[in-house]
């Protein structure tokens, strides 16, 4: 009897000082939503598989491709031209994952800047008000990549 409280007892404690891990990339927006979001991108950027299908936007080239954009590293769309803000960010090896996908969208700039700890100006001026609509865009185009 001791043996067997003292098995689930120690078995408990493990349970609970083990980590928790989670797919840090998980969406958990409404890619339906995010699609209808999705409006206010296409005008600078497009979502186009590596066989150059267009699967979202209008093949615009302002903004770099988003195919895939979930757990690629900040900067590193080949051929695209970014500001030293981005470039910084791909450096230090920032990645996108949710978190940091809204928070980007919420403040381009500010967000990198705070990140990279650099005063560099980014080239996207455009921000998404609603956090909600950023955690859509990103089930969206998460959606798209798989």
């Amino acid at each position: 009897m001791k043996l067997t409280i003292v098995a689930a007892a120690t078995l408990m404690l493990t349970s609970m000082s083990a980590p928790v891990l989670a797919d840090d990339l998980a969406a958990t927006g409404d890619a339906a939503e995010g699609e209808k979001a999705f409006r206010q991108c296409q005008s600078c950027h497009v979502v186009q598989d590596a066989d150059g299908n267009t699967l979202a936007g209008r093949a615009a080239k302002t903004g770099p491709n988003l195919y895939g954009v979930s757990g690629r590293t900040a900067g590193s769309v080949e051929d695209f031209r970014y500001s030293d803000l981005l470039l910084a960010a791909n450096e230090q090896g920032v990645v996108y994952d949710e978190a940091t996908f809204v928070a980007y969208l919420q403040d381009p700039t500010g967000y990198m800047q705070e990140v990279t700890g650099t005063g560099e100006r980014g080239k996207m001026s455009f921000r998404v008000r609603k956090e909600e609509d950023a955690v859509n865009l990103y089930a969206y185009i998460k959606s798209l990549s798989e």
